[in-house]
């Protein structure tokens, strides 16, 4: 069978820098072809040149869709060929609402206006015949990351494309939404259209795929059937060693009394008034890792983002930090008092985008390192070196941006900043989200070193696996609930779902 798409020999250089080396792909009609491999093995820059950003001339090699050479020169040029990408970082508009978005740009009209009934209904209808159950006529601000990345799903399905390009789709989904999302991509096949599925989670993608290549360093590894493959013959390939445990959560240091206590906590959302956090109460102690999981919607995210001092109003119940009651306070005043918040939203909430990594580490840390009105610059430069090189970062050094960094890195930077400020809380809202396998190793290790330190670490995550290894204890959230507290020895996914559905209880 003759390939849709094919890469050849492509090598594409930055200053300085090789971001692919030689590399070869090819994609089969109606084929899922999995492309894995670390942040800056140089999946990216694949995507990007696949669909026009990095034009024809600014690489060598060759690209053909159809048997015919591709000379694109820009988006546009990959669309009309038959490419539609979605990508991990969301491209909507925050203040349209969910059915503009999905036509934004190609609304269609009648005469010279555009028809804003035709837009609703078929609106509607896309979202219904894939599953996403969500009003058309809600304002995207008012969604979440999950939400918001079948919107862009949604969106880019609308377009009539052979070839559809999807870069951590799931990265934000809860399990039931990245069921919807596999299932759509399964139908996709069905029809013939072919898909490149980039993603980190190689329990989805070994449910899915239908061959897997991996990258390393910008290079081309290998191409493997998944049938007759294993995940830890992928990751292997991916890293380039062995890796054992993928979760290597120590056996708890927790001791002394908690570090937070909530007691029946509720909490009212900002917008509408009405109660969204219902009588929830846990505590966490020094050296504990407590989980924290549910579906999308659940309130994860929100209960963080409250005791952090950033969302909703509260109606009743007792929050202790340290011993000491911890009202509702502006972030600020919550940081100083010792508790920190790695948001899930890293490039909207945890990062100057423009700005250096050195710019982002020292951020939230100012008061610290300020004299007479002035920052001790050679004393921030002592503490950002030293948090640089602990925790790794690939980066051409301090002063570069941050928002030219991987995701795994953008995401050791954001750590970085919390970590500067001295908590003895921690909140990590999805801190592995969209990362791959060797950098989230990476982010679990450091997760131990804090609970050896003594720090409490809530940990926010969607992935059922990663909540049953790194957590000491783990509560399920069930519609701004808590819908069941599991040990460590208890926990089972099922029992977990079970829970987050809100049909089953741990003690």
């Amino acid at each position: 069978m003759s390939a849709i798409l094919s890469a050849r020999s492509i090598t594409k250089t930055f200053p300085g820098v090789v971001a692919l080396r030689d590399v070869s792909f090819d994609l089969q009609p109606g084929e899922i072809h999995a492309v894995c491999g670390e942040n800056g093995a140089g999946k990216s820059t694949l995507i990007k040149l696949l669909s026009g950003i990095h034009p024809h001339g600014s690489y060598e090699g060759e690209l053909e869709v159809a048997g015919r050479v591709a000379r694109f020169h820009g988006i546009a040029d990959a669309e009309r060929a038959g490419i539609a990408v979605i990508y991990q970082e969301l491209a909507l508009v925050d203040e349209l609402t969910v059915a503009e978005n999905i036509f934004l740009g190609a609304e269609p009209r009648r005469g010279p206006f555009i028809d804003w009934n035709r837009v609703r209904r078929e609106a509607q209808e896309l979202l219904a015949k894939f599953g996403v159950l969500l009003d058309p006529e809600l304002p995207c601000l008012r969604l979440g990351v999950g939400q918001k990345q079948l919107v862009e799903i949604v969106k880019a399905l609308r377009k009539d494309s052979r070839i559809l390009i999807l870069d951590e789709p799931t990265a934000a989904l809860a399990e039931h939404e990245m069921q919807v999302l596999l299932n759509i991509v399964r139908e996709l096949r069905t029809r013939g259209i072919a898909c490149i599925y980039i993603s980190h989670k190689l329990e989805e993608v070994f449910a899915i795929a239908d061959r897997i290549t991996v990258l390393r360093d910008g290079a081309t590894i290998v191409t493997l059937d998944a049938a007759r493959t294993k995940p830890a013959e992928v990751i292997r390939h991916m890293v380039g060693r062995e890796l054992g445990d993928l979760f290597p959560r120590r056996t708890s240091s927790a001791s002394g009394p908690p570090c937070l206590t909530v007691e029946n906590l509720s909490v009212g959302h900002p917008q509408t008034g009405e109660v969204f956090l219902k009588d929830i109460s846990f505590s966490v102690a020094p050296g504990e890792v407590l989980g924290l999981g549910g579906l999308m919607g659940a309130g994860r995210t929100e209960l963080l983002m409250h005791l952090f001092g950033a969302w909703g109003t509260r109606y009743n119940g007792h929050v202790e930090l340290e011993g000491r009651e911890l009202p509702p306070l502006p972030p600020a005043r919550v940081l100083r008092r010792g508790l920190a918040l790695v948001s899930e939203d890293r490039r909207r909430y945890g990062l100057v985008l423009e700005q250096s990594v050195a710019f982002n580490l020292s951020l939230s840390s100012l008061r610290s390192l300020t004299r007479a009105g002035f920052i001790n610059a050679s004393r921030e430069f002592v503490r950002n070196d030293e948090l640089f090189r602990s925790l790794r970062v690939k980066a051409p050094g301090l002063e570069a941006p941050v928002g030219k960094l991987s995701g795994g890195n953008q995401q050791k930077v954001v750590l970085g900043k919390a970590l500067m400020t001295d908590p003895r809380v921690i909140f990590l809202d999805e801190p592995t989200r969209g990362i791959d396998v060797g950098a989230k190793l990476e982010i679990y290790q450091l997760i131990n070193r804090l609970t050896d330190a003594g720090k409490a670490v809530v940990l926010v995550s969607s992935e059922l696996p990663e909540l049953i290894g790194m957590s000491d204890r783990i509560i399920m959230l069930h519609e701004g609930r808590v819908g069941g507290e599991f040990s460590r020895s208890e926990a089972t996914q099922e029992g977990l779902m079970q829970a987050a559905m809100g049909s089953g209880s741990g003690d």
